[in-house]
């Protein structure tokens, strides 16, 4: 018979680690990947618990994790790694929270680097996949629609530049999208499968149609009108099939470009990779999203964004 000392983190009944995984897995559809680094930092965190301080978690307090801060600290890590074990930490707490185990997320009032320090409340994976397959995909719009929300999710892209981009700022054969941020500043953003699936059959099958004989505002997204289409736009779009998903009524573009933030953290990208991306980047890290640097960019979107990969596209 094994003694608590011996079982492993995810055995141990009162952290319930398993069960957590199990439940990611099965009903949040996360990426082996993802699973794989939620399995590290909460075993980390468990043989920490067990040995320093020998309780169950439901008896733990503030203070108590406080000191697992400082453990990680002392371990040396970089203040990205150690977001992204406070990050799996919080995750883990709200399903404790779900399930009755514990009254409250103290994780979520831990000290974590500053990008999360701004951070809202998130769509899960499976959430972003509801919304995501809520457009009609046998209408013009519908198809237009869809193209919006995945390359909303897809880049992390404020909703001012996804209404901004324009067809000759996409390289769907590469994958990548040019857009100009807050002061025109521009950075290259990932599209991933999915995103560059939709946006070819948009572009190839609607575009045109809803632009007619209409001067060409030279803008990907269209109205049904032919116009642009503008921020209020895009907003009422996220709202309306949010409704039609059962998500939140606070959902909004914003809401997927933390929630691209959050799952790419989540599935173990550095921080500041990820606020590059988002158009945050220091001088210092500017130069990762040159054209020369594409691929590096593309691998790390690949490996940790729940839609990168995707089914083979069937457009052409």
């Amino acid at each position: 018979m094994k003694t608590p000392e011996s079982r492993s983190p995810e055995q141990s009944p009162s952290l319930a680690i398993g069960p957590f995984l199990h439940y990611l897995m099965s009903e949040c559809g996360v990426s082996p990947h993802t699973l794989a680094a939620y399995r590290s930092d909460l075993g980390k965190f468990a043989n920490w618990l067990r040995r320093r301080v020998n309780r169950p978690i439901e008896q733990i307090d503030l203070d108590t994790l406080t000191g697992y801060v400082e453990y990680l600290q002392g371990e040396g890590l970089a203040e990205s790694s150690i977001g992204r074990h406070l990050a799996s930490l919080s995750t883990f707490y709200r399903y404790l929270v779900a399930e009755a185990k514990v009254a409250e997320n103290l994780a979520s009032l831990l000290e974590a680097p500053s990008v999360w320090d701004r951070l809202p409340t998130v769509l899960s994976p499976s959430s972003v996949e509801r919304l995501l397959a809520a457009p009609d995909l046998s209408t013009r719009l519908g198809r237009r629609d869809r193209a919006a929300l995945e390359t909303l999710y897809a880049t992390g892209c404020r909703a001012s530049e996804v209404v901004g981009l324009r067809p000759t700022d996409l390289d769907l054969k590469d994958g990548v999208a040019r857009c100009v941020g807050k002061g025109d500043t521009e950075r290259l953003v990932p599209l991933g499968s999915r995103a560059r699936e939709a946006l070819t059959s948009y572009l190839r099958q609607d575009r045109a149609v809803l632009l007619g004989a209409r001067p060409d505002p030279g803008l990907v997204f269209l109205t049904k009108r032919g116009a642009g289409l503008g921020r209020n736009g895009l907003w009422k779009l996220v709202k309306t099939y949010a409704r039609q998903a059962g998500l939140p009524e606070s959902t909004s573009p914003h809401t997927l470009r933390h929630s691209f933030a959050t799952h790419l953290l989540a599935g173990g990208a550095d921080s500041r990779v990820v606020q590059a991306m988002l158009g945050h980047a220091s001088s210092g890290t500017t130069q990762l999203y040159t054209r020369g640097e594409v691929s590096r960019l593309l691998e790390i979107h690949a490996r940790c964004h729940p839609r990168a990969a995707g089914p083979p596209n069937h457009s052409t």
